[in-house]
């Protein structure tokens, strides 16, 4: 009697549980296929089942970078930042590290990135600095520490624009300084902003608050000296008056170059 009802409690289990009788592999491609459909909330189950199924195994580190990936597309950016931190805890070795990086520093900075071009539009004076600054590490950590990986070359332009996003930020706050006469103020956010990103776009512009801080401020000789950086630094710059074209020379009927 006792192994009838251990018979029938075996057979309601199955029932209950699809994978019951599925190997890891099969519920890796199960949950790689629903994936496909962008049925993220039943993969990450999935992924789940795996993980408990084949713990240790390559195949179970694989499926906790899915389900992280899983995750974001789902819209759980918290979640998945702890599994891709839980993964790299206990994985420092494994091939796919790079790509761990790769998709953290993805995540951290906008959990709806769709195309680059999408991306380059953000404007990141509006949004968490700090999550941007978490992206950037994960980014640099990646190119730091594989240069060679896939990921890098766009890990490397996606640093270097946020770099000009988080100079872009301090720049706005330094002009509102200026605007509102705090000079001061505005002198120390547009050093701040030279210091910490020196070779981003917004280099030439917080010089120029400079120098006009420092005239706003009757200190002479500072503005005068921050021109002759703006000028040894960007010489075509706006901030300077620039002589008309010169009209180009006609040509004659022969010259062909």
């Amino acid at each position: 009697m006792v192994w009838v009802l251990l018979l029938l409690g075996a057979c309601a289990s199955d029932d209950k549980d699809p994978t019951a009788k599925m190997s890891p592999e099969e519920i890796y491609a199960e949950a790689k296929d629903i994936m496909k459909g962008n049925i993220y909330d039943k993969a990450i189950k999935l992924f789940d089942k795996l993980e408990g199924r084949a713990a240790g195994t390559p195949l179970a580190q694989q499926a906790q970078l899915d389900k992280a990936y899983a995750q974001y597309k789902d819209g759980d950016r918290v979640s998945a930042l702890m599994t891709l931190d839980r993964f790299m805890k206990l994985n420092p070795a494994n091939p796919a590290y790079d790509y761990a990086l790769y998709l953290k520093g993805t995540i951290n900075f906008n959990d709806d990135l769709g195309l680059m071009s999408k991306w380059f539009k953000q404007d990141l004076a509006e949004r968490d600095q700090m999550a941007a600054r978490d992206s950037f590490e994960a980014y640099k950590e990646l190119v730091t520490r594989f240069p060679d990986s896939k990921y890098s070359p766009d890990a490397t332009l996606r640093m270097r624009h946020i770099v000009n996003l988080l100079a872009k930020s301090e720049l706005k706050v330094a002009r509102h300084y200026y605007n509102k006469g705090a000079y001061i103020a505005a002198v120390n956010r547009a050093q701040a902003t030279l210091n910490d990103y020196p070779n981003s776009e917004a280099a030439e512009t917080a010089l120029i608050i400079l120098i006009d801080s420092y005239q706003a401020l009757g200190l002479t000789q500072l503005s005068e000296d921050t021109q002759r950086v703006l000028k040894a630094s960007f010489p075509e710059s706006r901030y300077f008056p620039q002589p008309p074209k010169a009209q180009a020379q006609k040509k004659s009927w022969f010259r062909f170059w």
